[in-house]
Order: structure tokens, then C-alpha cells, then sequence
């Protein structure tokens, strides 16, 4: 194979940081190639030298052979190089087409060449092997859909260097299936690849070679082959991680009731469920994609509306109507997309950890006490472990992991004692992984209960106390103790034989 692209001995520094210093990096035609490191690695920055959002303070950047320095973006672009970020750059209320060729639409006599451009976009997807109503606006279509037009969209500006920065995060397995297929079919055409994931399955199944950074520093790069995931995460940490989940404490028989949850019907002639929840455990709540288990705990909130449900808190009947009422009796929620369901992103840390608790800082005049909103504020931070420069810095700033934290640290603040966790670590990377399970247990320890729904097989082995493994919106089995290993969940899941699952 041929090096496509070269980068040696990248340094990049802002005030007061080095983010970058010495980074290597080689791709060749037609090569899957992973950039893997923790959040803050420097992945992200060596991408936006590599697009021309960032310019270099030391090092080259070669394709072909010839070293190039880009000024801007479009210099980047006219050398061969697309980026496919994780939040997409498409315009909503336009269709395919118009994003396709948006700023660079085709004319004649100064008339747009509305067919010519439909016919190459058609053609595109045709080559991606996607179907794409090419007149549909782009906010109708799937996720998975925007993301084969923003591949599209690289590829039509003749793109021979393809970065896709996190492109599974929000896709079903079966729509990160089809694109594996797509960049295998771009793999074969040529085109190279730079892969950023935190799923480090992915990584085994669909790349060639990896460059591990770390602190901002090129650790080494090898081919998928002769490597495995231990070496990977001790590369990307410093450290083995065999111990990521934290041991399981005994489960106590005396452990009080918390949560009962009875005759949940989601809909008229729909499945009935029921589950309970004990203090200090963790519940997983397991299945495929569209088994119906964040369904079932958006309608125990009262977020999605519930045909039938009788619901106890400690004992108590209580009516929950609204993840207001919820939260009035003690039940948060960390949601899966944490940045527009769970956060204000351009909002602080502090006014994130204090938006649903203003009213315990209010003076007898009506005013805020500010002075002991900090200071609730820095408590919450420190028993979370929040990192960041201070309670002012916007949330939109902070890695993964921190924003995870921020949104837990309101729900302590709001005396939440039952919580839950909507797949908790995704878009994290493993060091944080391992903070997010610490915590988690630590919390359980003092007596809170979390309800965890996950899509990642070992996160639901690895820290539940039992598990409610769900199949067409309905809890067929709940697990413990030794019962909880990967081809038993599966087997309930998909109604298969567990040897076939092995």
C-alpha cells in the first residue's frame, strides 16, 4: 500500500496548554486507520489541523507526498481531505440535494442545473448503496440517513481522505452495520479512513491499523491484528483496566423496597410489566434496540404517557404524571442524549447544577442567596468529581464524562434518592467509563437505588445487581447472581439458543 497521508512531529499549543507535541501519524489508500486516546487525548485537535480549522506550530502535513499547509478548511478540502463530524452540518429544512451541493451548486447561464445536481447525488448513493428520498428535507430522514448524506456530501468533493469522527454514536447496530458495509465498499475504492470510536469492538471490526494518543502525545501505532483490548486501554490510559467495573457488594435480604412498579401497559393490548427496585441496587434493564426499555422508564416517570401503572415509592402509592412530579418525589433521570435532554449546554456548570433547585436558595425577601448557591455548587462538584476550571465554565466545554457528572450532580442537589441511568456511558471513553462505574457505586453504598438501561452487553454484566432483560416490550426474564453473563441475557433477548450465541 501507499502512504496517502503523513503527519510528523505535529505540535499544537493554546495559552497555557500544550495539546499537541510530536504526533506522527501515517494512512495509506484504501485503509481503515483508528485514532484512539481518552477525551482530551488531542484527537480532536490533530483532526481540525488536519481539516484546516487549526493551523500547526510545529510539523508537516503531507498527501501524496507533497507537504501542504492548509490556511482554511476549503484548503484541506481541495487536497482530498472530508471530515464527517459527530454533529452533523446539515442544513434541516433542506433536502438531500440542496445540502449536497450547498455553496457550490451547479449552473448554466446562471441558472441551477437542478437535474445535473440530482442526477450526481443520486448517483452517490447509488455508489453508497443507501436509499435516500432525494426530496424529502433532511430533518424527516433517520439518523442514520443524515449521516450517509454527510458521507455523500464529503464524497462530492472528490474526498480521498474520509474522517469520521465518532459516526456510531447515535446509530441502532443495525445502521452501524450498513455503514461498515459503506466504508468497506469506500475502502476498496481507495479512499482512506481515519476512525474515531469510543466502542472499542468497533475498532476490531472494521479497521486495519490504530495511533493511540495520550496527554496529547503519540504513544504508538499497530496493526488491529497484533493487538488486543488490554494493550489498547493501557496504551490509551497509562494503566490496565482489568478491575473498569468495581466489585459487586453482597446484596443485602433486608434491603428496603424503594421502587414497585405494577401493571405497566404502555398501551391498550400492549404487554404488561412489573419490577421492583431495592436500595443500593443496580438494575439493568437489557435488550435489543427497540425492546421497549427506555420506553418503560420514561413512562414510569410520566415523560411518555402510560395506559395503566401503579406505582410505590417506599411503600407509598403515588400518582407520577410528569418527570416534574417525578422529580417531587425523589426520581431523576440522566437521559441517553445527555447534551439536549439533559443539559443547557451553553449554560454554566453552576446554573446547570442549581436550574431545578432555585428554590432552596431563595432568601426571605425573595432574592438568591448566591453566596451559598457556590458553595452547594463546589460541594456537588467535588463529590461527583467534576473537572473543570471552575463552576463558571460552560458545560458545552467539557468532555463526556464531566457533562454526565454535571447532570448527576443536579439530581444529588435535588435530593434524588432513586436514579436513572440512560445508557450512561455513551460517547465516553474508558478512563471516564471507569469514573462513571466508581461512581455509581459509591452512590449505591450510601443507600441511593439506579435503574441503568444499556445497550452495552459487558456494562450491564459488569455492574448490575440483577438484570430485566427486555424482548418486544415486554420483561420476559429478570436475572441474578451467576445467572447474569452475556449468552444468558442474549438468549432472553432474542429468543435464541444460547449456543448459538457462545
Amino acid at each position: 500500500m501507499t502512504a496517502i497521508l503523513e503527519l510528523r512531529g505535529i505540535a499544537k499549543s493554546f495559552p497555557g496548554v500544550k495539546a499537541l507535541s510530536g504526533i506522527d501519524l501515517t494512512v495509506e489508500a484504501g485503509e481503515i486507520h483508528a485514532l484512539l486516546g481518552e477525551n482530551g487525548a488531542g484527537k480532536s485537535t490533530l483532526m481540525k489541523i488536519l481539516s484546516g480549522i487549526y493551523q500547526p506550530d510545529e510539523g508537516r502535513i503531507s498527501v501524496d507526498g507533497r507537504t501542504l499547509r492548509f490556511a482554511d478548511y476549503h484548503d484541506a478540502v481541495a487536497a482530498g481531505i472530508g471530515i464527517v463530524f459527530q454533529e452533523f452540518s446539515l442544513i434541516p429544512y433542506l433536502n438531500a440535494v440542496e445540502n449536497i451541493f450547498l455553496g457550490r451548486e451547479r449552473r448554466r447561464f446562471g441558472l441551477l442545473r437542478r437535474a445535473s445536481m440530482r442526477d450526481e447525488a443520486a448517483g452517490l448513493f447509488r455508489r453508497l448503496g443507501v436509499a435516500i428520498d432525494l426530496d424529502a428535507e433532511v430533518r424527516t430522514l433517520s439518523v442514520a440517513q443524515q449521516q450517509f448524506i454527510e458521507i455523500a456530501k464529503a464524497l462530492a468533493l472528490d474526498a480521498r481522505i474520509l474522517i469520521l469522527d465518532e459516526p456510531t454514536a447515535t446509530l441502532t447496530p443495525a445502521d452501524a452495520e450498513h455503514l461498515f458495509a459503506i466504508m468497506r465498499v469506500l475502502k476498496r475504492d481507495g479512499v482512506a479512513m481515519i476512525f474515531i470510536s469510543h466502542h472499542m469492538e468497533e475498532i476490531f471490526e472494521i479497521c486495519d491499523r490504530i495511533t493511540v494518543l495520550r496527554d496529547g502525545r503519540f504513544i504508538g501505532v499497530m496493526p488491529v491484528a497484533d493487538t488486543d483490548m488490554d494493550r489498547l486501554v493501557q496504551m490509551m490510559v497509562g494503566r490496565r483496566l482489568e478491575q473498569s467495573f468495581p466489585p459487586k457488594p453482597p446484596r443485602s435480604p433486608d434491603a428496603r423496597l424503594v421502587l414497585e412498579v405494577e401493571g405497566l401497559q404502555l398501551e391498550r393490548g400492549g404487554p404488561i410489566n412489573a419490577f421492583h427496585l431495592h436500595e443500593g441496587e443496580i438494575l439493568g434493564f437489557a435488550g435489543l434496540v427497540g425492546s421497549g426499555r427506555t420506553e418503560t422508564v420514561m413512562a414510569v416517570l410520566g415523560a411518555e404517557p402510560a395506559y395503566a401503572k401503579t406505582v410505590r415509592i417506599n411503600g407509598e402509592a403515588v400518582r407520577l404524571s410528569s418527570p416534574a412530579g417525578a422529580l417531587a418525589r425523589g426520581l431523576g433521570i440522566l437521559p441517553e442524549n445527555r447534551k439536549t435532554e439533559g443539559l443547557i449546554t451553553e449554560f454554566t456548570i453552576r446554573d446547570n447544577i442549581s436550574i431545578n433547585n432555585l428554590g432552596k436558595y431563595r432568601t426571605l425577601g425573595g432574592f438568591l442567596d448566591f453566596a451559598r448557591e457556590r458553595t452547594t455548587t463546589a460541594e456537588m462538584m467535588r463529590q461527583v468529581g467534576v473537572k473543570a476550571p471552575g463552576m463558571s465554565t460552560t458545560v458545552v466545554t467539557l468532555s463526556g464524562g464531566n457533562q454526565q457528572k454535571v447532570v448527576l450532580a443536579r439530581w444529588l442537589n435535588h435530593h434524588c434518592r432513586i436514579l436513572v441511568f440512560d445508557e450512561p456511558t455513551r460517547g465516553i471513553d474508558v478512563g471516564a467509563k471507569a469514573e462513571i462505574y466508581a461512581l455509581m457505586r459509591s452512590l449505591t453504598a450510601r443507600g441511593y437505588a439506579i435503574v441503568m438501561v444499556s445497550s452495552e452487553l459487558p456494562e450491564i454484566v459488569g455492574m448490575s445487581d440483577r438484570v430485566a432483560v427486555f424482548r418486544e416490550g415486554r420483561i420476559v426474564r429478570t436475572l441474578e447472581a451467576g445467572d447474569i453473563a452475556p449468552a444468558e441475557i442474549m438468549r432472553h433477548a432474542t429468543a435464541g439458543d444460547i449456543d448459538e450465541l457462545v
